[in-house]
């Protein structure tokens, strides 16, 4: 798997803590209100769609969170196909901590494995070609750890986690900075002066932008943006493999496999984390 510095256990546990926090409060009054204390249950968690599984590991934690003593007996893995009528695993413990951990396992679950899913057929897409799919930061604020994380579950890639671990001067930068040649020096020097050691990539509109990139240097990925296919392969040639390349810019999944064939390296989609249907999940008891 991708190196993955974000995918920490206290990262994961700070998460699951200020998810409970919104959904609990003060208590589950539902369930204290309702079940006796001492009341001991089992529940199954069951696939009601198809696609890719994801959140399997996430959902372990948010049982553990909730209530070290509940036994989840996990009988499917993050990646798995899953189809309608599956078994995804089973809890047994306090009926009270199986109901409060029940829509949080499901929201993280059910949004995951629609990424996870969307994300393993649009790389199907790009059999045969050498591009990668790659996400974005278009993410639900507060949940990109699990939608990133989703993303390399479906075998996607992901790109920089936020806006610390990567320098990429998309267009307002380079309008702002006066040019693509200014946008490039001002970050070499900034980086030289802070002491920092970041990749850098530099979006581009149009050929003419693509080799000023070209003659300026001290770059690491050029990305095209909106480019047509056409425009797409000139630009990959002229290039000539000096820079990685990323496409960009609303593609679906009825055009990235043209995209692809130009020759880019990464294909970046925004869809992926912020225009995907939820996979149909339930948690019921046996």
């Amino acid at each position: 798997m991708q190196n993955t510095p974000y995918l920490t256990s206290e990262a994961l546990v700070d998460f699951i803590r200020t998810a409970l926090r919104e959904d609990v409060g003060d208590g589950d009054h539902s369930s204290l209100a309702s079940i006796p204390a001492d009341a001991r249950n089992r529940a199954r968690l069951l696939v009601k769609d198809e696609g890719v599984l994801a959140g399997v590991e996430l959902a372990l934690l948010i049982f553990k969170e909730v209530d070290p003593e509940l036994q989840v007996e996990p009988l499917l893995a993050d990646g798995a196909r899953i189809k309608h009528g599956d078994v995804v695993l089973t809890v047994e413990g306090r009926a009270q901590s199986i109901l409060t951990a029940e829509r949080l396992v499901l929201n993280c679950m059910q949004r995951m494995s629609g990424i996870a899913t969307h994300t393993a057929h649009l790389n199907s897409l790009l059999a045969g070609t050498k591009a990668r799919l790659l996400d974005t930061r278009k993410t639900t604020p507060n949940f990109r750890i699990c939608e990133k994380w989703a993303v390399l579950i479906g075998g996607g890639v992901n790109h920089r986690y936020g806006l610390f671990d990567m320098i990429i001067l998309k267009d307002n930068h380079v309008d702002y900075a006066g040019g693509i040649r200014q946008a490039i020096e001002a970050t070499q020097a900034y980086l030289a002066r802070t002491g920092r050691k970041l990749p850098i990539e530099i979006e581009t509109r149009t050929l003419a932008e693509v080799q000023q990139a070209l003659d300026t240097g001290g770059i690491d990925r050029i990305m095209l943006d909106n480019m047509p296919p056409a425009q797409l392969r000139e630009a990959v040639q002229l290039i000539a493999g000096r820079f990685s390349t990323e496409a960009s810019g609303g593609i679906t999944e009825h055009t990235i496999a043209e995209v692809a064939a130009t020759g880019v390296d990464f294909i970046s989609v925004g869809a992926l984390t912020h225009s995907t249907k939820s996979l149909d999940l339930s948690l019921k008891a046996f």
